[in-house]
Protein backbone atom coordinates (compact mmCIF):
# COMPACT_ATOMS: atom_id res chain seq x y z
CA UNK A 1 0.00 0.00 0.00
CA UNK A 2 1.42 3.46 -0.86
CA UNK A 3 1.38 6.12 1.07
CA UNK A 4 -1.27 8.21 -1.66
CA UNK A 5 -3.85 4.99 -0.52
CA UNK A 6 -3.36 5.32 2.97
CA UNK A 7 -4.00 9.19 2.98
CA UNK A 8 -8.30 9.33 3.69
CA UNK A 9 -10.01 10.66 1.04
CA UNK A 10 -10.42 15.13 1.28
CA UNK A 11 -13.59 16.59 2.26
CA UNK A 12 -15.62 17.88 -0.24
CA UNK A 13 -14.45 21.66 -0.92
CA UNK A 14 -16.08 24.72 1.16
CA UNK A 15 -17.84 27.75 -0.79
CA UNK A 16 -15.44 30.27 -0.45
CA UNK A 17 -16.40 33.74 1.22
CA UNK A 18 -15.41 36.93 -0.83
CA UNK A 19 -14.36 39.19 1.68
CA UNK A 20 -13.07 43.00 1.13
CA UNK A 21 -10.51 43.87 3.18
CA UNK A 22 -10.64 47.38 5.45
CA UNK A 23 -7.78 48.83 3.70
CA UNK A 24 -9.36 47.99 0.30
CA UNK A 25 -12.57 49.87 1.10
CA UNK A 26 -10.72 52.54 2.32
CA UNK A 27 -8.10 52.91 -0.14
CA UNK A 28 -9.90 51.39 -3.30
CA UNK A 29 -8.12 48.93 -5.62
CA UNK A 30 -5.99 49.74 -9.15
CA UNK A 31 -7.78 52.55 -11.56
CA UNK A 32 -7.46 49.58 -14.03
CA UNK A 33 -9.21 46.89 -11.98
CA UNK A 34 -12.72 46.26 -14.21
CA UNK A 35 -13.63 44.11 -11.56
CA UNK A 36 -15.07 46.86 -9.62
CA UNK A 37 -17.72 48.28 -12.55
CA UNK A 38 -20.65 46.37 -11.37
CA UNK A 39 -20.17 47.44 -8.17
CA UNK A 40 -20.15 50.97 -9.03
CA UNK A 41 -22.47 51.03 -11.77
CA UNK A 42 -25.42 49.53 -9.18
CA UNK A 43 -24.51 52.58 -7.21
CA UNK A 44 -24.94 54.76 -10.05
CA UNK A 45 -28.15 53.48 -11.13
CA UNK A 46 -29.10 53.67 -7.22
CA UNK A 47 -27.86 57.00 -6.99
CA UNK A 48 -29.92 57.91 -10.14
CA UNK A 49 -32.98 56.65 -9.12
CA UNK A 50 -32.75 58.69 -5.67
CA UNK A 51 -32.31 61.42 -7.51
CA UNK A 52 -34.88 60.97 -10.47
CA UNK A 53 -37.81 59.69 -8.43
CA UNK A 54 -38.28 62.36 -5.92
CA UNK A 55 -38.10 64.69 -8.76
CA UNK A 56 -40.01 62.97 -11.36
CA UNK A 57 -42.80 62.59 -8.14
CA UNK A 58 -42.96 65.86 -7.46
CA UNK A 59 -43.39 67.43 -11.40
CA UNK A 60 -45.99 64.98 -11.85
CA UNK A 61 -48.10 65.06 -8.06
CA UNK A 62 -47.07 68.66 -7.92
CA UNK A 63 -50.30 71.50 -7.94
CA UNK A 64 -49.58 73.85 -10.21
CA UNK A 65 -49.03 77.57 -8.86
CA UNK A 66 -49.29 80.89 -10.29
CA UNK A 67 -47.57 84.13 -9.17
CA UNK A 68 -49.56 87.46 -9.58
CA UNK A 69 -46.75 90.53 -9.56
CA UNK A 70 -47.78 93.94 -8.04
CA UNK A 71 -45.94 97.22 -8.00
CA UNK A 72 -46.86 100.17 -5.66
CA UNK A 73 -44.89 103.80 -5.15
CA UNK A 74 -44.82 106.49 -2.70
CA UNK A 75 -44.45 109.39 -4.43
CA UNK A 76 -41.19 111.63 -2.77
CA UNK A 77 -42.43 115.00 -2.90
CA UNK A 78 -44.37 117.01 0.69
CA UNK A 79 -47.27 118.96 1.07
CA UNK A 80 -48.32 121.99 2.25
CA UNK A 81 -51.67 124.44 3.06
CA UNK A 82 -52.02 127.86 3.94
CA UNK A 83 -55.29 129.84 4.83
CA UNK A 84 -55.35 133.79 5.61
CA UNK A 85 -57.98 134.87 7.59
CA UNK A 86 -59.11 138.52 7.36
CA UNK A 87 -58.34 140.61 10.53
CA UNK A 88 -57.33 137.50 12.04
CA UNK A 89 -54.15 136.06 11.19
CA UNK A 90 -52.32 132.98 8.81
CA UNK A 91 -53.14 129.43 9.47
CA UNK A 92 -50.89 127.24 7.36
CA UNK A 93 -49.51 123.65 7.45
CA UNK A 94 -46.98 121.97 6.01
CA UNK A 95 -46.15 117.65 5.74
CA UNK A 96 -42.67 116.87 5.02
CA UNK A 97 -41.93 114.23 2.15
CA UNK A 98 -42.00 110.75 3.78
CA UNK A 99 -38.51 110.26 3.15
CA UNK A 100 -36.82 113.76 5.02
CA UNK A 101 -36.12 111.22 8.09
CA UNK A 102 -33.53 109.07 8.25
CA UNK A 103 -34.97 107.13 11.23
CA UNK A 104 -38.33 106.03 10.01
CA UNK A 105 -38.89 104.21 6.41
CA UNK A 106 -42.44 104.25 4.60
CA UNK A 107 -42.08 101.71 2.72
CA UNK A 108 -40.88 99.26 5.69
CA UNK A 109 -43.44 100.60 7.57
CA UNK A 110 -46.19 99.68 4.20
CA UNK A 111 -44.11 96.46 4.15
CA UNK A 112 -45.41 95.47 7.40
CA UNK A 113 -48.91 96.99 6.88
CA UNK A 114 -49.25 94.62 3.84
CA UNK A 115 -48.06 91.43 5.52
CA UNK A 116 -50.30 92.46 9.17
CA UNK A 117 -52.83 89.39 9.73
CA UNK A 118 -55.55 91.39 9.52
CA UNK A 119 -55.29 92.99 6.23
CA UNK A 120 -54.72 88.92 5.40
CA UNK A 121 -58.00 88.20 6.97
CA UNK A 122 -60.10 90.86 5.51
CA UNK A 123 -58.11 89.69 2.09
CA UNK A 124 -59.36 86.11 2.30
CA UNK A 125 -62.27 87.14 3.77
CA UNK A 126 -63.18 89.50 0.14
CA UNK A 127 -62.29 86.25 -1.65
CA UNK A 128 -64.56 83.99 0.22
CA UNK A 129 -61.60 81.70 1.10
CA UNK A 130 -59.90 81.22 4.69
CA UNK A 131 -57.03 82.97 6.13
CA UNK A 132 -54.72 79.83 6.16
CA UNK A 133 -55.79 78.73 2.28
CA UNK A 134 -55.23 82.66 1.04
CA UNK A 135 -51.80 82.42 1.73
CA UNK A 136 -49.47 85.37 2.45
CA UNK A 137 -47.73 87.84 0.20
CA UNK A 138 -44.14 88.03 -0.87
CA UNK A 139 -42.79 91.56 -0.85
CA UNK A 140 -39.55 92.93 -1.89
CA UNK A 141 -38.33 96.25 -1.33
CA UNK A 142 -36.03 97.91 -3.86
CA UNK A 143 -32.93 99.64 -2.97
CA UNK A 144 -32.53 103.37 -2.98
CA UNK A 145 -36.30 103.25 -4.96
CA UNK A 146 -40.05 104.24 -2.95
CA UNK A 147 -40.69 101.21 -4.83
CA UNK A 148 -42.56 97.86 -3.50
CA UNK A 149 -43.32 94.82 -5.22
CA UNK A 150 -46.01 92.12 -4.39
CA UNK A 151 -46.17 88.67 -4.96
CA UNK A 152 -49.75 86.69 -4.63
CA UNK A 153 -49.68 82.92 -5.45
CA UNK A 154 -52.42 81.21 -6.48
CA UNK A 155 -54.03 77.31 -8.18
CA UNK A 156 -55.13 79.36 -11.41
CA UNK A 157 -53.91 82.72 -13.09
CA UNK A 158 -57.49 84.25 -12.06
CA UNK A 159 -56.85 82.93 -8.77
CA UNK A 160 -53.60 84.27 -8.41
CA UNK A 161 -54.76 88.17 -10.01
CA UNK A 162 -57.80 87.79 -7.54
CA UNK A 163 -56.10 87.42 -4.41
CA UNK A 164 -53.10 89.96 -5.87
CA UNK A 165 -56.62 92.90 -5.55
CA UNK A 166 -57.77 91.88 -2.95
CA UNK A 167 -54.97 92.42 -0.95
CA UNK A 168 -54.46 95.69 -2.77
CA UNK A 169 -58.33 96.82 -2.00
CA UNK A 170 -57.65 95.27 1.96
CA UNK A 171 -54.09 97.34 2.04
CA UNK A 172 -55.86 101.02 1.07
CA UNK A 173 -58.74 100.47 3.00
CA UNK A 174 -56.85 99.87 6.31
CA UNK A 175 -55.07 102.84 5.42
CA UNK A 176 -57.94 105.01 4.70
CA UNK A 177 -59.46 103.82 8.06
CA UNK A 178 -56.00 105.05 9.67
CA UNK A 179 -55.74 107.97 8.33
CA UNK A 180 -59.37 108.57 9.47
CA UNK A 181 -58.81 107.43 12.85
CA UNK A 182 -55.91 109.98 13.07
CA UNK A 183 -57.93 112.79 11.86
CA UNK A 184 -60.51 111.89 14.16
CA UNK A 185 -58.04 111.68 16.86
CA UNK A 186 -56.01 114.80 16.09
CA UNK A 187 -59.47 116.43 15.65
CA UNK A 188 -60.80 115.27 19.07
CA UNK A 189 -57.86 116.93 20.95
CA UNK A 190 -58.12 120.14 19.02
CA UNK A 191 -61.49 120.40 19.99
CA UNK A 192 -60.94 119.71 23.36
CA UNK A 193 -58.42 122.68 22.98
CA UNK A 194 -61.21 125.11 20.97
CA UNK A 195 -63.40 124.25 23.95
CA UNK A 196 -61.19 125.65 26.42
CA UNK A 197 -60.07 128.53 23.94
CA UNK A 198 -63.93 129.64 23.66
CA UNK A 199 -64.25 129.29 28.01
CA UNK A 200 -61.47 131.76 27.81
CA UNK A 201 -62.87 134.37 25.11
CA UNK A 202 -66.40 133.83 26.47
CA UNK A 203 -65.10 134.31 30.23
CA UNK A 204 -62.86 137.55 29.31
CA UNK A 205 -66.19 138.74 27.27
CA UNK A 206 -67.93 138.56 30.38
CA UNK A 207 -65.31 140.08 32.30
CA UNK A 208 -65.14 143.16 29.74
CA UNK A 209 -69.40 143.49 29.73
CA UNK A 210 -69.50 143.58 33.59
CA UNK A 211 -66.94 145.77 33.48
CA UNK A 212 -68.55 148.26 31.14
CA UNK A 213 -71.89 148.02 32.50
CA UNK A 214 -70.78 148.75 36.31
CA UNK A 215 -68.42 152.14 34.58
CA UNK A 216 -70.31 153.08 31.62
CA UNK A 217 -66.93 152.76 29.72
CA UNK A 218 -67.13 150.64 26.48
CA UNK A 219 -63.66 150.86 25.09
CA UNK A 220 -60.21 151.92 26.13
CA UNK A 221 -61.02 154.66 22.41
CA UNK A 222 -63.87 155.99 24.45
CA UNK A 223 -61.71 156.97 27.53
CA UNK A 224 -58.89 158.26 24.77
CA UNK A 225 -61.39 160.05 23.23
CA UNK A 226 -62.89 161.80 26.37
CA UNK A 227 -59.28 162.63 27.83
CA UNK A 228 -58.84 164.43 24.32
CA UNK A 229 -62.47 166.02 25.04
CA UNK A 230 -61.38 166.96 28.41
CA UNK A 231 -58.04 168.86 27.21
CA UNK A 232 -60.15 170.45 24.02
CA UNK A 233 -62.54 171.81 26.67
CA UNK A 234 -59.45 173.03 29.02
CA UNK A 235 -58.44 174.52 26.07
CA UNK A 236 -61.58 176.11 25.31
CA UNK A 237 -62.02 176.97 28.92
CA UNK A 238 -58.48 179.19 29.04
CA UNK A 239 -59.50 180.92 25.95
CA UNK A 240 -62.88 182.15 27.20
CA UNK A 241 -61.10 182.91 30.46
CA UNK A 242 -58.91 185.30 28.43
CA UNK A 243 -62.07 187.00 26.16
CA UNK A 244 -63.89 187.40 29.94
CA UNK A 245 -60.92 189.43 31.29
CA UNK A 246 -61.05 191.55 27.84
CA UNK A 247 -64.45 192.51 28.04
CA UNK A 248 -63.65 193.12 31.73
CA UNK A 249 -61.04 195.41 31.38
CA UNK A 250 -63.13 197.05 28.21
CA UNK A 251 -66.49 197.69 30.36
CA UNK A 252 -64.09 198.97 34.23
CA UNK A 253 -62.41 201.48 31.25
CA UNK A 254 -65.67 203.23 29.69
CA UNK A 255 -67.26 203.45 33.39
CA UNK A 256 -64.41 205.33 34.65
CA UNK A 257 -64.16 207.64 31.45
CA UNK A 258 -67.90 208.03 31.60
CA UNK A 259 -68.05 207.87 35.49
CA UNK A 260 -70.80 205.89 36.08
CA UNK A 261 -71.70 202.37 35.81
CA UNK A 262 -73.04 199.57 33.41
CA UNK A 263 -76.23 199.30 34.93
CA UNK A 264 -76.84 203.26 35.04
CA UNK A 265 -75.96 203.57 31.53
CA UNK A 266 -78.49 200.96 30.45
CA UNK A 267 -81.06 202.81 32.65
CA UNK A 268 -80.43 206.24 30.90
CA UNK A 269 -80.03 204.84 27.56
CA UNK A 270 -83.57 202.91 28.44
CA UNK A 271 -85.11 206.29 29.71
CA UNK A 272 -84.20 208.66 26.75
CA UNK A 273 -85.38 206.17 24.46
CA UNK A 274 -89.19 206.86 25.56
CA UNK A 275 -90.54 209.66 23.64
CA UNK A 276 -92.68 210.98 26.34
CA UNK A 277 -89.77 211.83 28.55
CA UNK A 278 -88.23 213.19 25.63
CA UNK A 279 -91.41 215.51 24.99
CA UNK A 280 -91.02 216.53 28.97
CA UNK A 281 -87.16 217.38 28.31
CA UNK A 282 -87.99 219.22 25.56
CA UNK A 283 -90.86 221.75 27.36
CA UNK A 284 -88.43 222.07 30.23
CA UNK A 285 -85.90 222.59 27.90
CA UNK A 286 -88.28 225.46 26.26
CA UNK A 287 -89.25 226.53 29.78
CA UNK A 288 -85.56 226.85 31.32
CA UNK A 289 -84.97 229.17 28.57
CA UNK A 290 -88.27 231.92 29.28
CA UNK A 291 -87.16 231.15 32.50
CA UNK A 292 -83.06 232.87 31.60
CA UNK A 293 -85.09 235.36 29.34
CA UNK A 294 -87.19 236.67 32.38
CA UNK A 295 -84.35 236.82 34.46
CA UNK A 296 -81.97 238.70 32.51
CA UNK A 297 -84.86 241.39 31.94
CA UNK A 298 -86.75 241.37 35.46
CA UNK A 299 -85.73 240.65 38.93
CA UNK A 300 -86.08 237.17 41.10
CA UNK A 301 -89.35 238.62 42.78
CA UNK A 302 -90.97 239.90 38.95
CA UNK A 303 -94.63 237.92 37.81
CA UNK A 304 -92.83 236.43 34.86
CA UNK A 305 -89.60 235.10 36.46
CA UNK A 306 -92.24 233.57 39.06
CA UNK A 307 -94.13 232.31 36.52
CA UNK A 308 -91.17 230.98 34.77
CA UNK A 309 -89.33 229.36 37.44
CA UNK A 310 -92.92 227.17 38.12
CA UNK A 311 -93.49 226.09 34.76
CA UNK A 312 -89.55 225.35 34.54
CA UNK A 313 -89.99 223.04 38.02
CA UNK A 314 -93.82 221.61 37.22
CA UNK A 315 -91.99 219.88 33.68
CA UNK A 316 -89.43 219.09 35.83
CA UNK A 317 -91.12 217.18 38.54
CA UNK A 318 -93.00 216.01 35.50
CA UNK A 319 -90.01 214.59 33.81
CA UNK A 320 -88.90 212.82 36.92
CA UNK A 321 -92.38 211.33 37.95
CA UNK A 322 -92.07 209.44 33.90
CA UNK A 323 -88.22 208.71 34.43
CA UNK A 324 -89.19 207.21 37.79
CA UNK A 325 -91.96 205.25 36.30
CA UNK A 326 -90.00 203.95 33.21
CA UNK A 327 -86.80 202.72 34.98
CA UNK A 328 -88.53 202.19 38.20
CA UNK A 329 -85.62 203.74 40.47
CA UNK A 330 -86.49 205.70 42.98
CA UNK A 331 -86.49 209.97 42.81
CA UNK A 332 -83.32 209.75 45.06
CA UNK A 333 -81.44 207.47 42.38
CA UNK A 334 -82.76 209.51 39.44
CA UNK A 335 -80.80 212.64 40.18
CA UNK A 336 -77.39 210.77 39.78
CA UNK A 337 -78.30 209.68 36.05
CA UNK A 338 -76.81 211.19 33.33
CA UNK A 339 -79.29 213.37 31.97
CA UNK A 340 -76.90 214.81 29.23
CA UNK A 341 -76.35 211.62 26.82
CA UNK A 342 -76.74 213.12 23.53
CA UNK A 343 -73.38 213.48 21.06
CA UNK A 344 -71.11 211.02 21.57
CA UNK A 345 -71.94 210.37 24.93
CA UNK A 346 -74.53 208.96 23.91
CA UNK A 347 -72.92 206.16 21.46
CA UNK A 348 -69.84 205.51 24.80
CA UNK A 349 -73.22 205.19 27.20
CA UNK A 350 -74.50 202.30 24.64
CA UNK A 351 -70.68 200.51 23.85
CA UNK A 352 -70.47 200.22 27.46
CA UNK A 353 -73.90 198.45 27.83
CA UNK A 354 -73.37 196.45 25.25
CA UNK A 355 -69.73 195.43 26.32
CA UNK A 356 -70.96 194.57 29.84
CA UNK A 357 -74.03 192.52 27.96
CA UNK A 358 -70.77 190.78 25.89
CA UNK A 359 -68.64 190.18 29.10
CA UNK A 360 -71.75 188.82 31.07
CA UNK A 361 -72.45 186.22 28.51
CA UNK A 362 -68.61 185.56 28.28
CA UNK A 363 -69.42 185.11 32.04
CA UNK A 364 -72.13 182.45 32.19
CA UNK A 365 -69.95 180.63 29.05
CA UNK A 366 -67.24 180.59 31.06
CA UNK A 367 -69.16 179.29 34.31
CA UNK A 368 -70.61 176.84 32.61
CA UNK A 369 -67.57 175.48 31.09
CA UNK A 370 -65.57 175.38 33.74
CA UNK A 371 -68.07 173.29 36.00
CA UNK A 372 -68.02 170.98 32.47
CA UNK A 373 -64.31 170.87 32.59
CA UNK A 374 -64.54 170.02 36.30
CA UNK A 375 -67.13 167.32 35.87
CA UNK A 376 -65.28 165.23 33.39
CA UNK A 377 -61.99 166.01 34.50
CA UNK A 378 -63.12 164.06 38.13
CA UNK A 379 -65.17 161.70 35.52
CA UNK A 380 -61.80 161.41 33.95
CA UNK A 381 -59.92 161.03 36.73
CA UNK A 382 -62.61 157.98 38.31
CA UNK A 383 -62.28 156.30 34.89
CA UNK A 384 -58.73 156.15 35.01
CA UNK A 385 -57.87 152.81 36.67
CA UNK A 386 -60.96 150.86 34.97
CA UNK A 387 -60.47 152.29 31.49
CA UNK A 388 -56.43 150.94 31.77
CA UNK A 389 -58.03 147.48 33.39
CA UNK A 390 -60.77 147.79 30.37
CA UNK A 391 -57.43 147.53 27.93
CA UNK A 392 -56.01 145.23 29.57
CA UNK A 393 -58.98 142.72 29.20
CA UNK A 394 -59.84 143.91 25.89
CA UNK A 395 -56.07 143.25 24.93
CA UNK A 396 -56.32 140.32 26.47
CA UNK A 397 -60.00 138.84 24.59
CA UNK A 398 -58.38 140.05 21.46
CA UNK A 399 -54.86 137.24 21.88
CA UNK A 400 -57.64 134.40 23.63
CA UNK A 401 -60.05 135.82 20.14
CA UNK A 402 -56.77 135.19 17.94
CA UNK A 403 -55.98 132.09 19.45
CA UNK A 404 -59.01 130.43 19.26
CA UNK A 405 -59.81 131.38 15.22
CA UNK A 406 -56.10 130.19 14.95
CA UNK A 407 -57.10 126.68 16.29
CA UNK A 408 -60.04 126.67 14.19
CA UNK A 409 -58.35 127.35 11.17
CA UNK A 410 -55.85 125.03 11.91
CA UNK A 411 -57.78 122.51 12.62
CA UNK A 412 -59.26 122.78 9.64
CA UNK A 413 -56.44 123.13 7.37
CA UNK A 414 -55.03 119.99 9.10
CA UNK A 415 -58.07 118.18 7.65
CA UNK A 416 -56.25 118.77 3.91
CA UNK A 417 -53.33 117.17 5.57
CA UNK A 418 -53.94 113.70 5.36
CA UNK A 419 -50.77 111.91 4.43
CA UNK A 420 -48.95 113.37 7.12
CA UNK A 421 -48.43 110.00 9.14
CA UNK A 422 -49.13 107.81 6.43
CA UNK A 423 -47.74 108.67 2.94
CA UNK A 424 -49.84 108.64 -0.26
CA UNK A 425 -49.15 105.46 -2.12
CA UNK A 426 -49.88 104.83 -5.79
CA UNK A 427 -50.12 101.41 -7.65
CA UNK A 428 -47.60 101.62 -10.20
CA UNK A 429 -48.29 98.11 -12.00
CA UNK A 430 -51.65 96.23 -10.89
CA UNK A 431 -51.49 92.83 -10.36
CA UNK A 432 -50.70 90.91 -13.17
CA UNK A 433 -52.65 87.83 -14.84
CA UNK A 434 -49.37 85.11 -15.14
CA UNK A 435 -49.47 82.86 -18.11
CA UNK A 436 -47.12 80.15 -16.91
CA UNK A 437 -47.37 78.54 -13.38
CA UNK A 438 -44.33 79.93 -11.23
CA UNK A 439 -44.63 75.78 -9.25
CA UNK A 440 -43.61 73.37 -9.72
CA UNK A 441 -40.24 74.96 -11.90
CA UNK A 442 -39.97 72.60 -14.44
CA UNK A 443 -36.22 73.46 -15.76
CA UNK A 444 -35.29 74.20 -12.48
CA UNK A 445 -36.17 70.63 -11.27
CA UNK A 446 -34.59 69.39 -14.46
CA UNK A 447 -31.28 71.68 -13.67
CA UNK A 448 -31.44 70.49 -10.44
CA UNK A 449 -31.78 67.10 -11.11
CA UNK A 450 -28.63 66.61 -13.65
CA UNK A 451 -26.30 69.06 -11.38
CA UNK A 452 -27.33 66.01 -8.75
CA UNK A 453 -26.26 63.72 -11.51
CA UNK A 454 -23.24 65.22 -12.58
CA UNK A 455 -22.10 64.97 -8.77
CA UNK A 456 -23.63 61.65 -8.20
CA UNK A 457 -21.46 60.42 -10.74
CA UNK A 458 -18.19 62.74 -10.27
CA UNK A 459 -18.31 61.37 -6.21
CA UNK A 460 -18.28 58.03 -8.32
CA UNK A 461 -15.47 58.64 -10.36
CA UNK A 462 -13.56 60.28 -7.16
CA UNK A 463 -14.22 57.13 -5.44
CA UNK A 464 -12.98 55.01 -8.34
CA UNK A 465 -9.71 57.21 -8.43
CA UNK A 466 -8.71 56.87 -4.49
CA UNK A 467 -6.49 55.12 -4.63
CA UNK A 468 -4.31 56.47 -6.82
CA UNK A 469 -4.95 59.87 -5.39
CA UNK A 470 -4.61 58.99 -2.00
CA UNK A 471 -1.03 57.35 -2.97
CA UNK A 472 -0.32 60.30 -4.84
CA UNK A 473 -0.79 62.25 -1.56
CA UNK A 474 1.12 59.48 0.44
CA UNK A 475 3.73 60.15 -1.55
CA UNK A 476 4.12 63.30 -2.24
CA UNK A 477 6.02 64.50 1.78
CA UNK A 478 8.93 62.08 0.51
CA UNK A 479 8.93 63.54 -3.00
CA UNK A 480 9.10 67.13 -1.30
CA UNK A 481 11.96 65.67 1.47
CA UNK A 482 13.79 64.17 -1.41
Amino acid sequence: MTYQDTQPSPLPAKRKRIRIPLRRILMGGQIGDLGRFPRYFALALLGGAMIWAPISGYLRTAPLSFKSHTSLILPGSGASASMNLNGIGQASSYANSAFSSNSVSPTETYKRLIGADRILEAAARSVGVARKDFGKPRINLVDQTSLIHLEMTGNTPEQAQERGDALLAAFFAELDALRADEQVTREDSGLAAIDDYRNSVAATRQDIARLQTETGLVSGDQYDAMVEATRVLESRVQDVAAQLSEKEQNVAALEAVLRTSAERAAVTLKLYADAEFNALLDENGRHAAALAEARSSYGEGHPKVRAARTAQRATTAAALTRAARVTGLPMAELESLDLAPAGARAELLAQLVETDVARAGIARQYATLAARLEAETAKQQSLAAAAARLQDMQRDFSVAEAVFASAIARTQSTKSDVYASYPLVQVLENPSLPENPSSPNRKLALAAGVAATLMMLLGLLLGWMRSALIGRLLNAPDEAEA
